[in-house]
């Protein structure tokens, strides 16, 4: 099995270098992007098996980043898992709306990321063994 790709987009280097090397340490190829723009043309560039986004940056929000994402062909079934602070939550309808696959609230651990990663491209397998 190839590795996964994974596109990280946070204007927080901190959290990019952290998340990054847990993934690499477990076998993913990572690309990072510390913004919206950056991260939605890396996307359509790269083609990465998942994206991991903050929700408040500079220039465009992760959500907003979602909303493109799942107008081109090329993304719009990619799963995304949304990071965002403590006390901000996305609504679960808008969850739902733009198939966020998973939220997590920082801090979280690496560990927990990597499990949700793990978790939702074991699914997406599932699902596209089916077919």
């Amino acid at each position: 099995m190839a590795d996964k790709k994974v596109l990280v987009v946070d204007d927080e280097i901190h959290i990019v270098h952290v998340v990054a090397i847990k993934l690499r340490n477990n076998g993913y190829e990572v690309i990072s992007a510390d913004n919206g723009a950056e991260g939605l043309k890396l996307a359509l560039k790269e083609r990465p098996d998942i994206i991991v986004t903050d929700y408040q940056m500079p220039v465009m929000t992760g959500l907003e980043l979602i909303e493109q994402l799942r107008q081109h062909e090329e993304t719009k079934d990619t799963p995304v898992v949304m990071l965002t602070a403590r006390s901000f939550a996305v609504p679960q309808e808008q969850q739902d709306h733009l198939r966020i696959s998973g939220c997590l609230s920082k801090p979280f651990s690496p560990k927990e990321l990597l499990g949700n990663i793990e978790d939702i491209l074991y699914q997406k397998e599932l699902v596209a063994d089916k077919k």
